[in-house]
């Protein structure tokens, strides 16, 4: 059963009024915004990687769910299991870290134990208050697509993390990514729909106008990268696509008035239209689309050999 197939089963379940159809991110519930992740060793982060930077990555991406909504950040639950002890210490670390860097109290949670040798499994829970509360589907025909800063650090950053050699800023956009939350309390007032770029660009976009009823269009010449990433992997067409479909991100990705200016630094990629599916060009060019769109549940070296990336062995 794909992600889809479970998540579709589970619409037919009953739901509460706030779980939105299971369309979105995040649930609403008695003036709270709610969302959940759970992140992986192995799926969603490598075994290798400092546990301080687990923390940081685990807090972070649950935060960048309610920025947005546009929310303020009112507290996160921990769900951790116990493995060894220099591990969990400088877990610690990080989380303390986290959790101080977005003014992030924790609320509490819970604590399991793992077989030995089993892989970490761990989920935080994050609440947030005075959301405006754009969907992922309320885009309209005619608009413009955006997207805050810049993206494919981190998908590059996971090369680095495997092995080759780069710039530390790709690593830590990989590792410590920031959730975008002071750009979504400016644009959430302002945008049809909203969500952040977890999967990958071209996937979230998809789904972006699949929970709007829309066909959108994505131009892969206006894909923003940054300094670092065209140094390291170059600006030609197999570099954009590799950055439109690497994934964690954290960005925020979002649909306007094609006239409106956003307050906040951001790229124009794309555009909305009657219809359905989604389509990719470069320029004036129409591509087809690349066999994998984005992050898919599986290893994340599978997942970086699978998207053209670095070479690795398994």
């Amino acid at each position: 059963m794909t992600e889809a197939e479970f998540i579709a089963a589970l619409r037919r379940l009953p739901l509460h009024a706030g779980a939105c159809g299971l369309l979105d991110d995040t649930a609403r519930l008695a003036g709270l915004t709610i969302t959940s992740d759970t992140i992986v060793e192995g799926v969603h982060f490598l075994a290798e990687d400092p546990p301080s930077d687990v923390a940081w990555k685990l807090v972070a991406t649950n935060l960048s769910d309610l920025a947005a909504k546009g929310a303020l950040v009112a507290g996160v639950l921990l769900n951790y299991p116990l493995t060894d002890d220099s591990w969990d210490r400088a877990f610690l670390a990080g989380l303390d870290e986290v959790l101080r860097a977005f003014a992030c109290p924790l609320l509490g949670g819970d604590t399991v134990s793992l077989p030995a040798g089993a892989p970490r499994v761990l989920t935080a829970t994050a609440f947030g208050t005075d959301a405006a509360g754009p969907s992922r589907g309320g885009a309209q025909a005619g608009d413009a697509l955006w997207v805050t800063g810049t993206i494919g650090d981190a998908g590059a950053g996971l090369e680095i993390a495997c092995g080759r050699p780069g710039p530390p800023a790709l690593l830590a956009a990989y590792r410590r990514p920031t959730p975008r939350l002071t750009e979504g309390r400016a644009l959430a007032p302002h945008v049809h729909a909203m969500m952040d770029v977890s999967d990958g660009l071209l996937i979230d976009a998809g789904q972006l106008a699949t929970a709007s009823g829309l066909a959108v269009a994505i131009d892969l010449a206006a894909l923003p990268l940054s300094a670092d990433l065209i140094a390291f992997a170059g600006k030609d067409r197999t570099a954009r696509l590799a950055a439109a479909t690497a994934g964690d991100d954290y960005e925020l990705l979002f649909a306007a008035s094609a006239g409106w200016t956003p307050p906040v630094a951001a790229t124009r990629v794309g555009k909305l239209a009657a219809g359905s599916g989604l389509a990719l060009q470069d320029g004036p060019e129409a591509l087809p689309l690349p066999l994998m769109l984005g992050f898919e549940h599986r290893s994340v070296r599978t997942q970086l050999t699978s998207a053209g990336g670095h070479d690795l062995s398994q």
